[in-house]
């Protein structure tokens, strides 16, 4: 146990110290990151503090790795490479053309040699042979790397998600296998959710340092490479997963149908999330971040654990409120300017 949370300070630690230099040198390594077309911040600010995040990841999987399991080490390797390919899109971004089959490929490995397909297939329920629930899973790993992304937009955000998300997905995979909290892929959870909170030292409202593509698509890679390895195993299900993921999933998803029913170019940067029309109502990052924290605890988590019983069903109930309130709120309509409270 001492060991354990001896990882996890270092985790956190290690994310803080690494974010921080980052900060330090931004302009030597061409991180500033300067407002644009989907920006909700107004003045230049240094980017890639997720680099942070990635170091105290990459040192839970690597204390993983060490203890002989198979998941972990692919796991290492793999989400440093998806980093690696956020941390150049920083500095020279890439076209979807280019980022994209990087990331699929690079999760088709991910499943390929970490996921057994069979357990997969029956434990998802999905009436499909094994292959083609594969194929879905790389699809919906991809999609939710991007649209983690698409959710970095504000301060805090996407690290206190992440942090809600991992340490979320622990607690109900304890509850429901006690043996889950003396394993690896329990305090896996927990190290990245604490380099997690290391970099949110740096990130919380007002940021002092921006995640950047490199901690964002790191993250979506992580979250997604445990899901479905504790999917596989029985530990947590798809609908409890997907309840987990909801806030994000449904601001992102509707955002991006109702730009498709628009006939838009959906590559294209905006700012037309819910999230980031909240923020420029309320004039400031806190209050939207503080609002999503508070969603996720007080009802997407209660609707996760009741999902162990009623599967499906609460997926739809925990659901169905988030969609129509990205509605109201106006995820993915055309851009109108917003008074700020005197």
């Amino acid at each position: 146990m001492l060991l354990h949370l001896g990882l996890v300070a270092v985790a956190a630690i290690a994310a803080f110290v690494a974010a921080a230099l980052v900060r330090a040198n931004a302009q030597h390594l061409g991180v500033i990151q300067t407002p644009n077309a989907r920006s909700s911040h107004t003045t230049p600010t240094p980017g890639g503090g997720g680099v942070g995040i990635v170091l105290g990841g990459s040192l839970v999987f690597a204390a993983a790795s060490a203890s002989g399991l198979v998941p972990f080490l692919p796991g290492l390797i793999l989400g440093v490479l998806i980093a690696a390919i956020g941390f150049y899109d920083d500095r020279h971004p890439l076209p979807a053309r280019v980022r994209l089959p990087a990331q699929l490929a690079l999760v088709a490995v991910a499943i390929w040699l970490t996921v057994p397909l069979d357990d997969l297939q029956r434990h998802t329920g999905i009436p499909l042979p094994a292959f083609a629930v594969a194929v879905i899973a790389l699809v919906g790993a991809v999609y939710w790397i991007n649209l983690f992304n698409f959710m970095d937009g504000i301060d805090g955000i996407a690290s206190s998600e992440a942090i809600f998300m991992l340490v979320g997905a622990a607690i109900l995979s304890a509850l429901n296998d006690p043996n889950f909290f003396d394993g690896a892929m329990f305090w896996c959870m927990i190290g990245i959710a604490a380099a997690a909170i290391g970099f949110l030292a740096l990130n919380w409202p007002p940021a002092r340092i921006f995640m950047g593509d490199a901690g964002s698509t790191y993250l979506g890679f992580v979250i997604a490479f445990l899901a479905l390895l504790t999917i596989a195993e029985g530990v947590l299900s798809l609908p409890q997963w997907l309840i987990l993921s909801a806030a994000f999933a449904t601001d992102a998803s509707v955002t991006l149908i109702r730009r498709l029913l628009l006939r838009e170019k959906v590559f294209e940067a905006h700012r037309r999330h819910a999230y980031q029309v909240l923020s420029r109502r309320f004039g400031a990052h806190r209050p939207v971040t503080l609002s999503f924290i508070g969603l996720n605890v007080i009802w997407l988590l209660p609707m996760a654990w009741a999902a162990t019983s009623w599967g499906w069903l609460a997926v739809l109930i925990a659901y169905v409120p988030l969609i129509l309130l990205a509605l109201a709120f106006g995820a993915g309509a055309p851009e109108r300017p917003v008074v700020s409270p005197r």
